[in-house]
């Protein structure tokens, strides 16, 4: 090996041996809360869940997968599939996504970088165009960030400011758009007596205007793209709170579905398409949700739908939304420089790599897991497979989705004997939860279970090990609480779902015949989180892990 190479030899771990076919699974969405009729997962039927968790105290237990953890801002940030497995692959804590954008707007850094001074080229003649989720859920946006931004924007030199609105409702409580969009308003108010002539242009709900990914449907950004760059849509309105209230009072209408509306003025014109010379910046900080409009709006090349018009813009996301893509070119925020991960090490030390999910968290278990990096390390030692999602319908109504499509060819792969890790993404229990549908989730969680199984079956036919862990919480806790902890209710007296995820801590098992006796959870770690895995299979592959890597979770005792 040449120097190159010898940076990423990774040192044998004295007491574990090399050479065990090792199975990472990963359950999107898959936290542990108290057993009750509103936990999908403890209602479920999962018996290969039910029994590592009852099996032996040292081979189960939990870690965090929210907060600082995953390397968001608070406590209170629930986490997600993109931080979760960033900190899953990467073995060490990355300041993530709002945290980021927190830092960058405290200092002011945001104002400096070369992403604002782009779309600041436009400020003199055009129209500064601001768009994104306005809620305060923090998943993929903040609604504290959009204000500082819009304050910043307007004292240096935006003179006309336009924000097309996306209306929440899966993040946070349905309904709560219209205080949102309320407190909006106010500020937007605020910067017209300074002068600024600034107001909201369109809206729409996330799941029904632009916010669709992995290019599920087309028709979701059309329409976006209809009412933000074109100024057309179904609903006209004067003001953005009346278009709010007025369209959630359609038949089955909701903030997170809401149809798409532009404001216009007293002669019934747009007040805000986007036009030649206008700068827009996208100011979600998530990805996934962004991509295909940062397609749309950037690439010359595009044929998904009819743009109609294509405006020659000034155009930046709030951070880059794909690294590979390099998606947006002009971005207000550096992304984390996540390197030397878990999957590249063990490529580089001749560790034989099988990947699969289907496509709605394939992304997650390759491009996030290796650091938001597309691509295989060394396509000789590495696999990837993407099995297509359902596409058109929403998930509860098949809730097995791909589940044992996933589980099949990780088993074929395991008995292949070509490969000596396959992880796997099974994300029944998170997409099935977001969809609110109790019954629907509890289908969900046992076909997970069965996908564990399948895996599971295989490890134990090549005598290997397995790690069976989560993302984040979601299926576990499907209705909202008030302070004490009791569902609440909304004024006709139903339970109020809740479709995001939680803060919930999530399991993490490990076991098969390749484990050796005397190898068990150490004691000495009670916070231990997400980014505190990687060092653990690294250590099942018989490594240790980097000295920077947040410790192992397991120890290895002499019997």
């Amino acid at each position: 090996m040449g120097s190159s190479g010898d940076a990423w030899k990774l040192k044998d771990h004295p007491k574990l041996p090399k050479g065990k076919t090792v199975a990472v699974i990963v359950l999107d969405g898959w936290g542990e809360a108290k057993p009750n009729e509103y936990n999908a997962i403890s209602v479920a039927e999962t018996p290969v869940m039910d029994s590592l968790k009852q099996g032996a105290p040292e081979h189960w237990r939990l870690i965090k997968a929210h907060g600082n953890a995953v390397g968001l801002p608070t406590e209170d940030d629930m986490g997600n599939s993109e931080v979760g497995h960033n900190a899953l692959g990467a073995g060490r804590i990355f300041a993530q996504g709002a945290k980021l954008v927190d830092l960058a707007l405290a200092s002011g850094k945001i104002y400096d970088g070369e992403g604002f001074k782009y779309v600041q080229e436009c400020f003199e003649k055009g129209t500064l165009h601001l768009i994104g989720l306005v809620s305060d859920g923090g998943v993929h946006s903040r609604l504290d960030q959009l204000l500082l931004l819009l304050k910043g924007a307007a004292e240096r030199g935006a003179k006309r400011i336009r924000v097309h609105a996306l209306t929440d409702g899966r993040d946070v409580l349905d309904g709560s758009s219209v205080g949102f969009m309320e407190t909006l308003e106010n500020d937007l108010a605020k910067l017209r007596e300074q002068g600024v002539d600034a107001r909201v242009a369109s809206g729409g709900g996330r799941m029904y205007v632009t916010m669709d990914r992995y290019e599920n449907d087309w028709d979701v950004v059309k329409r976006g793209w209809d009412a933000q760059v074109l100024g057309e849509a179904p609903h006209h309105f004067k003001d953005p709170v009346e278009a709010i209230k007025k369209l959630r009072q359609e038949p089955n209408a909701s903030d997170q579905y809401l149809a798409p509306f532009v404001i216009v003025d007293d002669n019934g014109k747009p007040v805000g398409p986007i036009l030649d010379g206008d700068a827009v910046v996208t100011f979600n900080f998530r990805a996934d949700r962004m991509v295909m409009l940062a397609k749309a709006l950037e690439y010359e090349d595009f044929d998904k739908f009819d743009r109609v018009r294509i405006p020659k813009i000034h155009y930046a996301g709030m951070l880059q939304y794909d690294g590979e893509l390099k998606l947006p070119n002009k971005y207000l925020v550096s992304p984390p420089e996540i390197d030397r991960t878990s999957g590249e090490y063990l490529v580089r030390n001749g560790v034989r790599t099988f990947a699969c999910s289907e496509t709605v968290k394939f992304g997650h278990v390759t491009f996030f897991w290796n650091g938001n990096r597309s691509g295989y390390f060394d396509e000789k030692l590495e696999e990837y497979v993407e099995i297509p999602s359902d596409s058109g319908i929403t998930f509860n109504v098949k809730p097995k989705m791909k589940a044992l499509e996933i589980a099949e060819r990780t088993r074929d792969a395991i008995l292949s004997h070509k490969f000596d890790q396959v992880r796997v993404n099974i994300p029944n229990s998170d997409m099935v939860g977001h969809t609110g549908d109790i019954k629907a989730t509890i289908e969900a969680c046992k076909a997970a279970d069965d996908g564990v199984k399948m895996i599971l079956e295989a490890i134990e036919q090549v005598g290997g090990i397995f790690l069976v862990t989560a993302d984040h919480g979601n299926a576990e806790d499907m209705v909202k609480r008030n302070k004490k902890g009791e569902p609440l209710l909304d004024k006709n007296g139903n339970i109020q779902i809740l479709t995001s995820h939680t803060l919930e801590p999530v399991p993490i098992a490990i076991g098969g015949p390749g484990l050796l006796p005397g190898v068990r959870f150490r004691t000495d770690l009670p916070t231990g989180g997400l980014a505190n895995v990687a060092a653990t299979f690294m250590n099942l592959h018989g490594f240790e892990a980097p000295s920077d890597y947040e410790p192992t979770l397991i120890e290895v005792v002499d019997n």
